[in-house]
Order: C-alpha cells, then sequence, then structure tokens
C-alpha cells in the first residue's frame, strides 16, 4: 500500500466523475475546474496515447466525431479537430493543487501517463487504475510508488474470496493496492453489504462506488461503509455528504 497525499483530506471522498460536465465537456480543463470549485473534490479522469504518443484525457478509443481512432491520430490533428480534449500534462499543470484519479484505457498509454506525471512532479497526487492488469502494472513500473486501485482481474479474485468468506483471499488478491473502485454489483455479488465492506476493509484497501447520482443513495452507501463516491454531480455529492 502506498499511502501518498492523494488520501489527505476528509472521507468521504468525492470523485468527479470525468469532472463537473454540465455545462462543459467531459474530461477537459473546463469541467475539471468547475469540479474543483467545490470543496475536497478528486478529479476522475480517462487517458489514451495518441499515434504520437501522447496521453490526452479521452474516454472512448474513437469519440463522436472523430474521423480516426485516438491512437491513429496524432496530437496536433487532436487540437486542431479537437480543441476541447486536453492533455494530462496540461490537466496536471494547469490545477497544481489538484488530485487526480487516472484510469488508464489503453495499453499503449502506460509510458505516455507516467512520462507526464513524472514531468508535473504530480506522483504525490494521483492514484493510478486500469480495468486491465497489465496496463495498470505497466504504468506503475514507470513511477516512484504512487497509490492505485484494483484491477479488473485483482477484483474478480477478490469476488471469489468475497463468496468464500475469506479474509485470507480477498487480502492476497488486493495485495498492494490502495483503492477498489467498483459498481454496487459484482458479478451477481451485493457490494454494500458491510459484510463484504468489512471483508474489503479488512484487505487495507478503501471502497470507492461508481456512479452514484442519487445524494439519497450516496448517503446510504456512506451509512453503509463506503469511503468514497465516483459522482457525474459532485456538486449535489458535496451537498449530500460535506
Amino acid at each position: 500500500m502506498t499511502r501518498t497525499a492523494y488520501f489527505d483530506g476528509p472521507l468521504p471522498r468525492i470523485l468527479a466523475h470525468r469532472g463537473l460536465a454540465v455545462a462543459a465537456p467531459e474530461n477537459s480543463l473546463f469541467a475539471f475546474r468547475d469540479a474543483l470549485r467545490l470543496p475536497g473534490v478528486v478529479l476522475e479522469t480517462d487517458a489514451r496515447a495518441t499515434e504520437d504518443g501522447v496521453a490526452v484525457l479521452v474516454h472512448d478509443p474513437q469519440p463522436a466525431g472523430w474521423a480516426a481512432p485516438v491512437a491513429r491520430t496524432v496530437l496536433v490533428d487532436v487540437m486542431d479537430h479537437h480543441p476541447g480534449v486536453t492533455t494530462l500534462t496540461a490537466a496536471l499543470t494547469s490545477f497544481p493543487e489538484a488530485r487526480f484519479n487516472i484510469d488508464v484505457k489503453d495499453g499503449r498509454a502506460a509510458w505516455p501517463v507516467a512520462a507526464a506525471i513524472r514531468s508535473a512532479h504530480a506522483e504525490h497526487r494521483v492514484l493510478i487504475t486500469s480495468f486491465r492488469e497489465a496496463r495498470r502494472r505497466a504504468t506503475l513500473r514507470r513511477l516512484p510508488p504512487v497509490a492505485t486501485s484494483a484491477s479488473g482481474e485483482r477484483i474478480a479474485l477478490a469476488v471469489a474470496g468475497l463468496r468464500l468468506r475469506s479474509r485470507r483471499l480477498v487480502r492476497a488478491a488486493l495485495a498492494g493496492t490502495d483503492a477498489v473502485q467498483i459498481p454496487e454489483r459484482l458479478a451477481g455479488l451485493d457490494a454494500t453489504t458491510p459484510a463484504v465492506l468489512d471483508l474489503l476493509h479488512s484487505a487495507g484497501v478503501e471502497v470507492h462506488f461508481w456512479v452514484v447520482n442519487d445524494p439519497d443513495r450516496m448517503r446510504e452507501l456512506v451509512r453503509r461503509g463506503a469511503d468514497g463516491i465516483v459522482t457525474d454531480l459532485p456538486d449535489l455529492a458535496v451537498g449530500a455528504l460535506r
């Protein structure tokens, strides 16, 4: 486990899913700016690599309106044709105090993501995650110790331990991670029960649920023991949880 400054601030954590994309495009500097007007919010974002190896904050492999996938588009064309898209470097340097939860969306992005973090000296304020374990590990190998959450493969192993109510198996599955970021149901298992949350916490990880936009549900999950909420509506979350 790596307890960096990413984990500073009070619980529960509010993670702004792609920023606050109500009056601004998701994953844009404007969406991040709007989210950061709220107290104590973490920015959740997605990273892919352009053809020339730059980490840009885009969720889909080929967003609507793009002539080609991100991986086959060079940065200058991204900037010319999609001016709302930002690089990870620009986001980290534009908001030097902000904490970022970075989801590495493709294997080619591992090196560019790590390079952007290092160039911005942002190691202490990022959490690296990815659905695929190989992408997560490839990114972490290029960085000093940083916070990280479990990949999909790690979570699948943890579910086996949860079904058996085995603290040993859950701990083994989540060893070396700092958080799990999960939906409320995992392969048919209700992940929100106090018993499941207790087993996950026994592995020394925080538990963040995504994507939750109903304030009453946010409060209920926190009451049950959730450490964080990933939400499209961080303004409502702040009102409900702060």
